[in-house]
């Protein structure tokens, strides 16, 4: 039999009630699995660009939905729920997960089959969702993923007496090279909507054999025996260690190594957002400037003309040019995470967030801050303590987001030379992006150290991880979410930032004069600019800084577009000559120092606000979060102004 071809009984033993054919609606089946797994390129692999990210009602969890269409012509829906170790509900990802599977959440139909995907590597805690799976009586395929590696490093697993002991099918994968999908699609095939009026018990997911009721200990090391035995009928051979893993670790997790391998990975990052996104930003500047061009030739000179050039694309389009360093920086994050090199950075990192009172666990959702604060908080609800977990979230909008990408560029671009620092290796402004990295990480450190011996005083919990095999990146699953967050960042762009320069067009309309639109400092925004004007004075900034700061709260990018309504100038990116010019013009270096510092600190965005808000059950923590935050970037903007 081929290593990768399918084996065991036929879905329809494992149902609980009679399939039904329903020509209306596709099947639902879900992919259920361990983190690290594989279950998301697999998802990925099966679905491609046809599927979308929505969230749970009620919940800020994330679900992931994409469709099938399979060779006879048939589509099914194929839903990929976060990844867990057991369902319990200790988290929030397992509360949803478990939710889902028993059908108890309100307008999301419970899954007609399901997909648990294990990684082959490590089967015997890999097993132990097996079980409460199988208690669901949902046609279930088991996939065994990675068994490339498992063969190729001596492993075995014969397929068919672990098939027949647990009375599922089962199908042998390599989600990264897609070896062993036609059997998934077999199953995918046979699919069919369950019909809800067949009698028979409720779903239900449970810690223990059903008819029992154990202690949690108890009925844990019940369930450790049961897949003991399964992993022994299955004549279980685990693979030797990888000696490549085991010769890049012993660099990067050297007591000294490890952290200047970490620096040098964090230095390149930082030097490629500045010189390989270059030759992609202009092509996208260009494509803004001919086609704000083109709209300004093809209308008539009217106000409409005024607001879609001077407003949208003016504003929409000095965000947008930003897109490729956002991109850079996802496609880094993705190669570190899916390379097996994340975890490794998380116990080098432990060795620091331990003296801060944090745990290393804490570091995956810090890390993900630099992308954005927003699922960065949501991926704080693994950290099971919630002492922890409220000082990870208090902490991570310190972390450098994607959304300041465009602030510091445009900024370090006017005031600091383009000149090299450390011959080729890094530039000035390089070294000056990565100051503000690091200033984010201070804080974010410092603050922690407070919290955890003041408001969240506690012991420190240990820090366990399991560290994956390296393993080469997927093409596809990459591309997939660059795609994916191309989409967020347009459509942030295209909602908040379309939303606020219409509001400044209009602003900066009125009050109407004899000649038509007044000057801009005469204007209803030049109004509401002078206004703040007396309490950002201290900071070296005019009435222009603060009107960029007050649209910035919708989005921090957003000031780029704002500076660039206000100047008149069409296209205010780092290579906007007169954007630099009138900025150098209207501060002094002191001040635009003091504008990257207070960027660095403040806490610039209501989304996380707002999801800080939802995680927590209400607004005490946000507000003391927001305020903390606000006065460390109004303090040190203070201080640099009268250092610089």
């Amino acid at each position: 039999m081929d290593q990768f071809e399918s084996v065991g009984i036929t879905p329809g033993d494992r149902a609980g009630g009679t399939a039904l054919e329903d020509p209306d609606r596709a099947p639902v089946v879900a992919l259920v699995g361990p983190p690290n797994s594989g279950k998301t390129t697999l998802f990925n692999q099966l679905t491609g660009l046809r599927q979308k990210v929505a969230n749970y009602p009620g919940v800020t969890v994330e679900k992931h939905v994409g469709r099938v269409r399979l060779l006879d012509g048939k589509e099914v829906d194929v839903v990929d729920l976060p990844g867990v170790h057991g369902f319990s509900a200790r988290t929030l990802d397992e509360k949803v997960t478990r939710d889902v599977l028993e059908g108890r959440v309100a307008g999301v139909r419970p899954p007609d089959a399901l997909i648990l995907i294990v990684d082959a590597t490590r089967l015997e805690n890999q097993l132990m969702l097996v079980e409460p799976v199988l208690e669901l009586d949902v046609p279930t395929l088991l996939v065994l993923n990675m068994s490339d590696e498992l063969e190729s490093r001596g492993g075995r697993i014969v397929d068919a007496a672990l098939a027949e002991h647990l009375g599922v099918e089962i199908a042998r994968t390599s989600a990264r090279t897609g070896q062993g999908l036609d059997s998934v699609r077999a199953f995918l095939s046979r699919a069919r909507p369950l019909d809800p009026s067949e009698p028979g018990s409720p779903r239900t997911l449970s810690n223990v054999p059903r008819g029992q009721s154990l202690p949690m200990l108890d009925a844990f090391a019940a369930r450790r025996n049961m897949v003991r035995e399964a992993v022994r009928v299955a004549g279980f051979v685990p693979p030797g260690p990888s000696r490549f893993s085991e010769r890049l670790d012993s660099l990067f997790l050297h007591r000294w190594g490890g952290p200047l391998v970490f620096l040098a990975v964090i230095i390149l990052v930082f030097e490629s957002i500045f010189t390989w996104a270059v030759p992609l930003m202009d092509g996208v500047e260009f494509l803004v400037s001919s086609s704000g061009n083109w709209v300004a030739g093809a209308m008539p000179d009217t106000w409409l003309r005024s607001l879609l050039v001077d407003g949208v694309w003016a504003g929409v389009g000095s965000v947008v040019v930003f897109l490729p360093q956002i991109l850079i920086l996802f496609l880094f994050l993705g190669i570190l995470e899916d390379s097996g090199y994340m975890a490794r950075a998380a116990v080098i990192a432990d060795r620091m967030m331990y003296r801060a009172g944090l745990q290393g666990r804490a570091f995956l959702p810090l890390l993900s801050g630099y992308a954005c604060a927003v699922p960065a908080i949501l991926a704080a609800r693994t950290i099971e303590d919630d002492r922890d977990r409220l000082a990870t979230i208090f902490v991570t909008p310190f972390m450098t987001c994607s959304a300041r990408l465009p602030v510091y560029a445009l900024l370090i671009a006017a005031f600091i030379p383009d000149e090299q620092l450390l011959g080729p290796f890094m530039s000035k402004r390089a070294a000056v992006l990565l100051g503000l990295y690091a200033l984010g990480i201070i804080a974010a450190v410092g603050t922690a150290f407070l919290l955890k011996r003041t408001l969240l005083k506690a012991q420190p919990s240990s820090f366990l991880m399991e560290l994956p095999p390296y393993r080469l990146p997927s093409p596809k699953t990459l591309a997939l979410r660059l795609l994916d967050r191309s989409k967020v960042f347009l459509r942030r762009a295209g909602r908040i930032i379309f939303a606020v320069a219409i509001v400044l067009w209009v602003l900066m309309q009125f009050p109407r004069t004899e000649l038509g639109a007044p000057d801009i400092e005469e204007s209803a925004l030049g109004m509401i600019g002078h206004a703040i004007e007396p309490a950002i004075a201290p900071l070296g900034f005019d009435w222009r800084i603060g009107i960029g700061l007050v649209t910035s709260l919708a989005a921090r990018e957003v000031i780029v577009g704002t500076l660039g309504t206000i100047y008149g100038v069409e296209t205010a990116d780092e290579e906007s000559v007169a954007l630099q010019e009138v900025l150098r013009r209207d501060l002094s270096p002191g001040a635009a120092i003091g504008l990257l510092v207070f960027f660095a600190f403040a806490l610039q965005c209501m989304s996380t606000v707002a999801v800080m808000r939802r995680e927590t059950g209400g607004w005490k923590w946000p507000a003391a979060q927001f305020g903390y935050m606000l006065m460390l970037g109004y303090l040190g903007a203070f201080v640099a102004v009268r250092i610089f």
